[in-house]
């Protein structure tokens, strides 16, 4: 065995808890080298009534190693523990004081969980962990109250500049409620709605009003009441990192400088507030002047917008939120955050907007997910660009569940486009097929989709401002066939519970290959999905050993409805499943 590739650590994703008497364990080996895990573990003060050996089973697998994992309930809450790794007749055991190979008469330099505190479990909302989200860009969505309509609005549907206004508004989505409900999405994520200058409102100039432009209170309570009437929960996107320029206090410091009772809201380097070179003299976003970088480590500030997070959930009745920038703001903030939100509300959901490896946000202490980006691209390379094949995509995803405890990746947003990206139907050049087929993946993966507003008919578009366009309201310019499908796959993934939260595991991914296959699992249910990234057909052979029968819930491809049920040995439980180009089918076990 290859000692040094094993790692485990009696924290963050390697061991955590997930209720008041479960704990999770995991270690990771190198790549095909070790045969069998087993966790040696009792309590610390009953060693020797408490012990047990608990076989670990092989849940991922990357280009470099095997994760292994299992779950452990000790009966008084408290838990010592080492491994033993097996392959062919060698013995390695584990435990905190490094690598033995006979077993330890004692458990005294074994890892330990000291106690499951209740305050100490990792939870993400439950709701969220069965959501599919649809995400609204309130100015491009549809306008239902022309009287607010800025006085330089284009025509709906005329191509988005940087600055353009179109009159979107909350009653324009109030309007298209029925639309959005029988999509079959259960939760909206709205982008910023606070009064500020520009269309997207990321430059915010009062965190405690709504922009005049999109409505008035009561239209968005009312907005509110009705999505929680359908069973719809409502996300609000903000900007905590920093404001707009057209903020009080940072206009405040602009006209009094050093002066100003607010010059400490802010990170000024240099007085007066300037721009130099093409740097502003005081931090920003991204060297963006109109957005000045605000100090959350000032009281005032850390008050100011602390209460506005706490307004928008409690009073106005959001169910969560979705924070821009958020690896730019400093931790203690948002651990602050996080408990004046869940005291507002328990069921409040955090995402974070992180685009890459998230985890020192993601330890119960501050947000419930990111945006996965990286699922984003995963799924693009291999399925709409066709840069990684089977294989490397299924490492992917291997990695990307490794990296995360069971919970934060059951609630990990998992996007194909937004405001922020090229539209995933641009990205495969255009190819409905493309688009079907990552869909296709993402409502079946672990997680929590999310549709951008339009998608489902078939809008596209490159890069920001173009990924904005407004929403196609004329039916006979709407991609249907596109919109029933989306309306299929978000319907079976709410039908089982598996395609959710189960279990997930790869059957099929080969090197040089375009077709994957995996099973998603648990107590009501077994599935597999099968996908072919390939312009030609594929035919693969999976284990399908736990089922004498299996029947097809929804398949097609290449722009057919293809139903092939695949066929079974019973003698080898191989499934064969036939799949056309750029097909898809998800099968139940009978």
């Amino acid at each position: 065995m290859l000692l040094e590739a094993i790692e485990h650590r009696p924290k963050l994703n390697w061991a955590y808890t997930v209720d008041n008497e479960t704990i999770h364990l995991r270690i990771r080996t190198k790549k095909k080298d070790v045969e069998r895990v087993f966790v040696i573990g009792g309590d610390k003060y009953a060693w020797d009534r408490t012990r047990e050996e608990t076989s670990m089973r092989l849940f991922a697998s990357d280009a470099l190693f095997d994760y292994w994992e299992c779950e452990i309930k000790p009966p008084y809450r408290r838990l010592k523990y080492g491994f033993r790794l097996e392959s062919g007749t060698q013995q390695v055991w584990m435990n905190e004081d490094g690598f033995h190979h006979t077993e330890r008469e004692t458990s005294d330099d074994f890892y330990e969980i000291a106690y499951i505190n209740p305050e100490d479990i990792l939870q993400t909302p439950d709701w969220a962990k069965n959501a599919v989200f649809y995400q609204i860009f309130p100015e491009r969505f549809a306008n239902g109250d022309k009287s607010r309509d800025p006085e330089n609005v284009q025509p709906w549907g005329g191509k988005p500049e940087v600055d353009s206004f179109f009159g979107g508004d909350l009653e324009g989505v109030r309007q298209h409620l029925d639309y959005i409900a029988d999509l079959g999405v259960n939760a909206i994520y709205f982008t910023p709605i606070f009064k500020a200058p520009s269309n997207h409102k990321y430059d915010t100039e009062d965190y405690m009003q709504l922009d005049p432009h999109f409505g008035d209170i009561d239209t968005l309570k009312k907005l509110i009441a009705e999505c929680h009437g359908r069973g719809i929960r409502v996300l609000l996107d903000a900007v905590f990192n920093h404001s707009g320029k057209t903020f009080k206090p940072f206009v405040d410091v602009k006209e009094k400088g050093e002066q100003s009772q607010y010059k400490d809201w802010f990170h000024v380097r240099e007085f007066p507030i300037d721009v130099k070179d093409g740097i502003p003299t005081y931090e920003t976003f991204s060297f963006e002047p109109n957005m000045p970088k605000f100090n959350t480590g000032h009281p005032e500030v850390k008050k100011y917008l602390l209460e506005a997070a706490r307004y928008w959930i409690g009073e106005i009745g959001f169910d969560g939120w979705r924070l821009d920038v958020a690896d730019e703001v400093d931790h203690k903030f948002w651990r602050e955050f996080r408990s004046v939100v869940k005291e507002a509300n328990p069921e409040a959901y955090i995402l974070g907007e992180l685009w890459h490896e998230a985890t020192p946000w993601l330890q119960g202490d501050q947000f419930d997910s990111a945006m996965n980006y990286p699922f984003t691209y995963a799924v693009r390379n291999f399925v709409a660009l066709g840069q990684t094949d089977a294989l490397k995509f299924s490492h992917s995803l291997a990695t990307q569940l490794a990296r995360y405890p069971l919970p934060v990746s059951q609630a990990a947003f998992n996007l194909l486009d937004s405001h922020d990206t090229e539209r995933m139907l641009t990205v495969a050049g255009g190819d409905k097929n493309k688009l079907k087929l990552s869909v296709a993946i993402q409502m079946t993966y672990p997680g929590t989709p999310c549709v951008y507003y339009g998608s489902e008919i078939g809008i596209d578009g490159g890069a920001d401002p173009d990924c904005r366009k407004c929403m196609e309201w004329e039916t006979s310019k709407q991609d249907l066939d596109l919109h029933a499908f989306y309306r299929k796959m978000i319907a079976l993934r709410l039908e089982h519970s598996a395609l959710r939260t189960g279990s997930f595991d790869v059957l099929h991914a080969e090197e040089g290959g375009r077709a994957i296959a995996y099973r998603r699992q648990d107590d009501a249910g077994t599935f597999v999905v099968a996908l072919n990234a390939s312009e030609s057909a594929q035919s693969i052979e999976v284990d399908a050993s736990e089922a004498a029968a299996w029947s097809v819930l929804y398949a097609g491809g290449a722009d057919t409805e293809s139903q092939s049920e695949g066929s079974l040995d019973a003698n080898s439980g191989k499934l064969t499943i036939e799949l056309p180009a750029y097909g898809y089918t998800v099968l139940r076990a009978q």
